[in-house]
């Protein structure tokens, strides 16, 4: 059975997006995953399909009612019963383990926020997790979605087509991606690094795991601690 995603949203026309095109593209053809964009408005309320009401205690903007986003839920985890997520600024930072962790599963249902956020008793009536990719605000979790779908899909097998392609990208054993080189030879003064046209296979593998290391201990010292514990 093929990862099955279920994307819960008020703008049903976003979708699939970039996510229907190269290679992920391709592989939503081939049936290695499903997509089903489901507009969250068909259960709202009344003659206007209302989905969303004032903030209770006051303040700006407007919040979308628990009744209607569970209802919009319950339906799509009756044809997929997979997790759901809400995708939030203030969730758990997505990380690669999460996504590898989801891709081995059987699909994912994503909810898709607007206005100033989800009523937490819909949250917690359907025990649904928050992630957020990043400490920045987006209008509405829309393109999070499709970045949290696409760094799941790639890692699902045949989509990628070189299947020992994500093993070595960031992240994967806990440090950033050595930097990559192609022809030409030479471009405006710099060359490629001997040793990585040198053939010496056991010499290029310690270039690139140095270069890694090198480079997470610059860039995220965050990642390289962690790194470091196991050996401390």
């Amino acid at each position: 059975m093929s990862f099955r995603a279920t994307v819960l949203t008020l703008f049903p026309e976003m979708f699939p997006g970039p996510l229907g095109v190269s290679l992920l593209g391709k592989a939503l053809e081939k049936n290695l995953w499903s997509l089903d964009v489901r507009n969250i408005r068909e259960h709202g309320l009344g003659k206007h399909r209302t989905v969303d009401d004032t903030p209770a205690g006051g303040g700006p903007g407007m919040v979308m009612r628990a009744d209607v986003a569970c209802a919009a839920l319950d339906a799509a985890q009756a044809a997929n019963p997979a997790p759901a997520i809400y995708l939030s600024p203030r969730g758990q930072p997505l990380s690669q383990a999460r996504v590898r962790d989801l891709s081995t599963g059987p699909g994912v249902i994503l909810l898709c926020g607007r206005f100033e956020g989800l009523d937490q008793r819909a949250l917690d009536a359907r025990a649904i997790e928050e992630v957020s990719l990043g400490d920045f605000v987006l209008a509405g979790g829309e393109i999070a979605a499709m970045a949290l779908l696409e760094a799941t899909m790639r890692l699902i097998p045949g989509v990628l087509g070189a299947e020992d392609s994500p093993s070595e990208e960031s992240f994967e054993n806990g440090l950033l991606e050595y930097p990559q080189f192609t022809r030409p030879q030479s471009f405006e003064g710099h060359d490629i690094p001997k040793v990585l046209t040198s053939g010496n296979h056991s010499e290029i593998a310690k270039w690139r795991k140095a270069q890694s290391e090198s480079l997470t201990q610059q860039r995220r010292p965050d990642l390289w601690t962690l790194y470091e514990k196991p050996k401390s």
